[in-house]
Formats: C-alpha cells, structure tokens, sequence
C-alpha cells in the first residue's frame, strides 16, 4: 500500500512539474509567435505600375502626367491603413514606340518600382513620342514578370494602362495577361484616350473588368486648366525656404541635391500652378531622400554619423566635428519641419479655394489625374484603406 502511495505521489509531482514546464513553454512560445508575427508583418505599399503608350499620337498624354504627378501623390500621402500611412512605389512603362526595341515589343521599362519622386518626375520629363505598334498585353505582362509585387495582402497594387489603340493588339492576349495579374493580386484599370464607345469596342473596358480594375476615358489633348490661387506664390516663396534645409552626403549626393533642383524647373516650365502642387508633395511624408540628404537618412534606425564620409558633404561642414553635423542636421530639421507644417496649412485654404472654383465651373471633363485617383481611392476601401 505504501508502495502504491508512494509510486502516485510521484506521478503527481511529475505531472504538476511537466504541467508548469509546459505552461511555461506554451506561453514562452506564444511570446514568441507574438513578437514573430509582430516582426514579420510587413507595413502596407501603394504599388503603382504606369503604362503609357507613347506612339505619335500621344503628346497630350505624356503632357498631363508630367504636369499632374504631383496632384496623383498629393492624395495618396493621405491614404491610411491600420492606422498607418503606407509607402508609396511607383514604376513607369513606354510602349508602342518605334525607338524602342522590336524585340521587346517596342516596350521598355523606365522605371523600377521606385520612392524617389524627384526620380520620377525625371524620368516622366525624359519621354519622348514616336509612331509604334501598341500591344497592351504584352506590356502588361511584362510589368508583372519584372517587377516586384510581392505577396503582403495589404498592399494595393495597381496597374494603369493609358492608351489610344485596340487592346487586342499583339501575340500576347490581354486575357491571359489579366489571369496572370489576378494571380498576383494586381489590379489593371485601363484609360482609353478618346472616345467611351471606342473604348468598349476597342476591349479597354472588357481589359478592365477581368481583374475588378475600373475603365476610363480622358482627352489626352484636352489643354489642362490650372486654378490659380492668391495661395500659390506663397506657397513657392515656402519652396525656395524649405530647398535650403536639404544636406547632402554620399556619392549620389551633389547629383541628388541638383536633381531636385532640376525637377523644381521642370515643374515651372509647365505651369506655376504645378511647381505648387510639387512643393506640396515636398511637405508630405511621401516625399523622403534618405540616400542623399542627412536630414531624411539621420531619422532611420540604422544611421551612424561615424559612418559619414565628410568630403561629400557641402564645402561648410568638411571640416565640422561630428558633433557639430550632428547638431547642424537637428537645426535644419526643424526648420524643414516648420516649413513643411506652414506649406501644409496654407494649402488647406489653396485646397478650399480650388474646390470652389471647380463648383462654380462645374467641369466635368476627365483628365488623368482625376480618373487615377477616382480609381485609386474606389479599390482601396477594399483593402480597408481609409483617407486622412
């Protein structure tokens, strides 16, 4: 009887000493697979793919992208998901041009997925028209092998296909190449440059419905009618203040630095009004240089003054201590800082202002920008996205 006692008194203790030891375990691992999934979460992109066709006939386009970029950004720096703005990516396609290579079905990739705005704006300002075959499949098709999408559920990524031709064009169908973005979770909205009934005869709408994407028409020759406000020139006054409180660093840096200068003057040559809708960009979070300016780089985890290279800095600070970068960095930050709030604010009433004239003109016409963002805010409530 002992013997059985005993024999069950040990079980018991066993069994309570593996019972914590698993406990334990159990909420060590569950500590685990919290911090796991915390890490491996990955913050939400806007993943933009833009197609243009830039066959002879397609001048007015190129013109109203360059020209409304800034308008297309300024409303995705206020797009929210899970109570966090997500990153902004934007690639650019050519098509349907005679320079490029037939081989590749006069098609070329301008731009990798990219967040340098500044980059961008160069690349939109460097095309140029020329008459070409217009094969919308394989273009798109060719954007979702090069690029990448990845597989974050949360992100809302997005093709737009502009052009004038059949979208039947080409060996490769617009079917199988609409199967293949599904897959991907990709979205293709097409924009037909003309007229709706050509479009829909032309399968731009049939394109469009394959992946729940939206189907759109614009006058690409439309002259596009910029609002001039009694905000805009101090908002370029601002622009000039908020220039010189860039510092550049690393090899890219001068280039970099003389690059946003270059955009400032691509943005003027097409109209005032765009240079203010750029410095608007310029206030958001969406437009950030950590490659090249020290007031950007310095905010991110992994950043080290030690790290620095003092000869590619401006000729002023060459000779500083690091301390006295360091404390030369926070003083511009606050000054962009300043800046950036000021831009903000003047732009609200440029905004209110704008949308009264707009009523008052009632125009209805579509222009790139307007059916971009259209379709851009219309399929990210499905992804819970919401706007600021």
């Amino acid at each position: 009887m002992k013997t059985l006692f005993k024999t069950l008194m040990v079980l018991i203790v066993f069994a309570t000493i593996s019972c914590n030891a698993s406990t334990k375990k159990s909420e060590k691992e569950n500590i685990i697979a919290v911090n796991t999934i915390t890490e491996i979460a990955p913050k939400s992109t806007v993943k933009v793919a833009l197609l243009l066709d830039t066959s002879n006939s397609m001048d007015g386009l190129i013109d109203q992208a360059k020209a409304q970029l800034w308008e297309i950004i300024n409303e995705l720096s206020y797009a929210k998901c899970d109570d966090q703005h997500p990153d902004l990516k934007i690639a650019l396609y050519e098509y349907g041009n005679d320079g490029l290579e037939t081989s590749d079905g006069f098609i070329r990739q301008v731009l990798d997925f990219s967040d340098d705005l500044d980059e961008i704006s160069e690349k939109l300002f460097s095309l140029t028209t020329n008459g070409g075959s217009e094969y919308c499949g394989k273009v798109i098709q060719t954007s979702l092998n090069d690029l990448q999408w990845g597989n974050n559920k949360k992100d809302l990524k997005l093709i737009f296909i502009a052009g004038n031709e059949p979208f039947t064009q080409g060996k490769l169908s617009y079917k199988d190449a609409t199967t293949n973005a599904n897959e991907k979770d990709v979205i293709v909205n097409t924009i037909f440059c003309g007229n709706y009934e050509n479009g829909i005869s032309g399968k731009w709408q049939h394109g469009a419905q394959l992946t729940g994407g939206d189907y759109m028409t614009i006058d690409h020759n439309k002259a596009i009618v910029h609002i001039k406000t009694p905000y805009d020139e101090i908002i370029i006054q601002l622009n000039n203040k908020l220039n010189k409180t860039y510092v550049r660093y690393g090899k890219q840096g001068y280039a970099k630095y003389k690059n946003q200068t270059m955009q400032d003057s691509n943005a003027v040559e097409i109209a005032e009004e765009v240079i203010v809708k750029r410095t608007v960009s310029k206030s958001t979070r969406a437009y950030k240089n950590t490659t090249w300016d020290l007031v950007d780089a310095e905010k991110e985890e992994d950043f080290e003054y030690g790290n620095l290279d003092k000869k590619t800095l401006p000729a002023e600070l060459q000779n500083k201590s690091t301390k006295e970068i360091e404390a030369y960095v926070k003083m511009k930050s606050k000054e962009r800082e300043a800046i950036q709030k000021e831009i903000q604010e003047v732009n609200k009433k440029r905004t209110v202002y704008i949308a009264q004239k707009k009523k008052e003109s009632k125009s209805e016409t579509e222009t790139l920008d307007s059916a971009m963002i259209k379709a851009i805010k219309k399929q990210a409530e499905n992804k819970n996205y919401t706007w600021e």
